[in-house]
């Protein structure tokens, strides 16, 4: 019990380094899906990923740290991961896509 505890008092810490979403940067948030990959961005800051590549997967769950150019990073202090968008949100066959980190996405909630 006394572990779970600091687990959420650390989640607690760790979600108020998040930035919000500019609102320059709006029509990134939300849960976007692609093949073995799902981001959700958050207004408020945060950043859901899950990934599986063969055998592997890979998740994160971290707070915005800030936009460079159409690229995001999320993080705590120095541990930070860099999301690489080669193409940002945009409307294509009536739905929302981005290609992040060589995966094309569809964003399938707001």
């Amino acid at each position: 019990m006394r572990a779970a505890a600091m687990a959420l008092a650390l989640a607690g810490s760790l979600a108020g380094c998040a930035k919000p979403v500019p609102a320059e940067k709006a029509e990134y948030v939300g849960t976007w899906q692609g093949p073995q990959m799902t981001l959700t961005i958050h207004a408020g800051g945060r950043v859901l990923y899950a990934r599986r590549r063969g055998n592997t997967s890979t998740s994160v769950d971290a707070p915005l740290k800030r936009f460079e150019n159409e690229d995001f990073i999320v993080g705590v202090g120095p541990l930070e991961t860099r999301f690489d968008v080669a193409r940002p949100p945009h409307r294509a066959g009536g739905a929302w896509r981005m290609t992040v980190d060589g995966v094309e996405l569809t964003r399938t909630a707001r």
